[in-house]
């Protein structure tokens, strides 16, 4: 292998250390700490250990745990009824309802509800909009935990050629915006692109969330290239990403491990989002480029 380990356990563990640092300097100003809440339906194994998960990360790093659950067979007015109640209550800076929702449930809609800003998660059109058009905005945090990765290795990513592979809003979309917003040239491609190791082979950067295991071969990249794997599959009992690890290495100049590459980084970056959004709610200054 020669490909330099991103160390994305590493890197979150430092971001979630300089949002905690923040957090007294707050407190002094507000007399209260950002709050963010968490809202869960059901009990879905994955999803309660991913809630618990950012609940312990929250209060280790100052910050207030607001967990609210609600039974899988709870009404749609019930859960848009809890997020009002949110969006109205002065100590919650936060929002975020746990993906996915009991299928009888229309997430579109309880996403549509949420207060643009408290939208942590970056997933309401509002953001989605400003992102785009290059305004301040919430931005997805996996997408915004990869750019910070990127250029932690690379620094200024002006000129470079990037190819994301996976056009969903939570993840392809709002990176190709990122990466547009820092210059880079970037190809947005998906599953159905055409002679992709074309696009792959001329790419300084690859970003791979098509969520099919292995599905980048490492004969497909750019010697040299940097590769950020978001895909999590799950494969024989173990996990793999959307990049086949073992072929890629051998070529790439740098890669994320799958897992503890891009997964630290997503609660991390939520994390940092509440506290933004606790700060531009107040209105007490932070240098956002900080953190």
């Amino acid at each position: 292998m020669s490909a330099d380990l991103i160390d994305g356990k590493a890197f979150a563990a430092g971001l979630r250390a300089r949002v905690a640092s923040h957090v007294p300097a707050f407190k002094a100003a507000t007399g209260r700490t950002p709050g963010l809440a968490v809202v869960l339906v059901g009990d879905d194994p994955a999803s309660a250990v991913y809630v618990r998960s950012k609940g312990k990360m929250t209060r280790e790093a100052g910050m207030e745990s607001l967990e609210h659950r609600l039974p899988a067979d709870a009404r749609q007015d019930d859960l848009i009824e809890l997020v009002d109640q949110l969006n109205a209550d002065p100590t919650v800076d936060g929002i975020l309802v746990q993906l996915p929702l009991p299928r009888h449930l229309d997430a579109e809609e309880v996403l549509l509800r949420i207060d643009p800003e408290k939208d942590v998660d970056g997933f309401h059109p509002v953001n989605a909009g400003r992102l785009a058009t290059g305004l301040p905005a919430f931005v997805p945090c996996t997408p915004l935990g990869c750019v910070m990765l990127l250029e932690d290795r690379l620094g200024d990513l002006s000129g470079l050629d990037a190819v994301v592979i996976g056009r969903s809003n939570i993840v392809g979309k709002p990176m190709a915006a990122l990466l547009t917003a820092r210059s880079c040239t970037v190809t947005l491609a998906h599953s159905r692109t055409r002679n992709l190791p074309h696009y792959l082979r001329h790419a300084d950067i690859v970003v791979a969330a098509v969520g099919r295991a292995d599905f980048v071969k490492g004969e497909w990249l750019k010697p040299g290239a940097t590769v950020i794997d978001v895909g999590i599959n799950r494969v024989d009992g173990g996990l793999r990403g959307d990049v086949d690890f073992e072929s890629a290495a051998s070529v790439a100049g740098a890669i994320t491990p799958v897992p503890g590459g891009v997964g630290p980084m997503t609660i991390a970056c939520l994390l940092r989002n509440t506290l933004v959004a606790a700060h531009r709610r107040e209105s007490v200054p932070l240098d956002e480029r900080a953190i």
